[in-house]
């Protein structure tokens, strides 16, 4: 497969890259900075440089023209204000999305945040309730979109080594969950077409991957 990650600098997305390389897959990934291409180079996977942000449709079609999945998993990251949640999180994410319809590549993995659905909530940080915003508001979109689409909910993500034993469900609870056993589980669900148009969130828990995505 030629799988076009968005965020490919991203933690869980170099975790993803590297996973599709070893089993001689095609993975590309679209980074902002061009200091960042080595990181993703020593993985295995081919590199793009181009903002999100200030593209357009025509330049990110280009990209993802041939391939066979597309996976967004940029996002704005910590540090960053109420605004880039908005250009990041929504803005890049529904770009992608435009992209992936106009070059025809139907299968697309969005990585959400678990709280997206109440995002307006008592009691959250002003900047982590514009982030859940963006969140619901990209989800929103995605799930309007003639596209095999699916969207991974994960938990609090950690750097611990991944079990491969997660829980995978509409809902499971808050828990954590380490960004590699998250990377194992977008291939899984890449590998899976029966799992579009569903909403899944991710923790660790009892079920091996292959299990668990079978299940649903």
């Amino acid at each position: 497969m030629r799988v076009v990650i968005a965020g490919g600098h991203g933690q869980i997305a170099l975790h993803l890259e590297k996973l599709l390389a070893q089993r001689h897959d095609a993975p590309v990934g679209i980074v902002r900075n061009p200091e960042h291409e080595a990181d993703l180079i020593a993985v295995g996977a081919e590199t793009v440089v181009l903002d999100l942000e200030k593209s357009d449709v025509d330049a990110v079609a280009k990209v993802l023209e041939g391939a066979d999945a597309a996976v967004f998993s940029a996002g704005a990251g910590p540090g960053s204000g109420e605004s880039r949640k908005d250009t990041v999180d929504r803005g890049a994410a529904v770009l992608f999305a435009d992209a992936a319809q106009r070059a025809g590549v139907r299968r697309f993995i969005q990585v959400g945040s678990m709280g997206a659905d109440h995002p307006d909530a008592p009691g959250l940080d002003p900047v982590f309730a514009a982030y859940l915003r963006a969140k619901r508001a990209a989800e929103d979109d995605l799930k309007a979109r003639d596209l095999d689409w699916t969207i991974l909910r994960p938990g609090r993500l950690t750097n611990d080594s991944g079990t491969g034993q997660v829980k995978l469900a509409e809902k499971t609870g808050r828990a954590e969950i380490p960004r590699e056993d998250v990377a194992a589980v977008l291939l899984a669900l890449l590998d899976t077409p029966a799992t579009a148009r569903r909403t899944l969130e991710l923790i660790s828990g009892e079920d091996s991957i292959a299990d668990a995505v079978s299940r649903i």
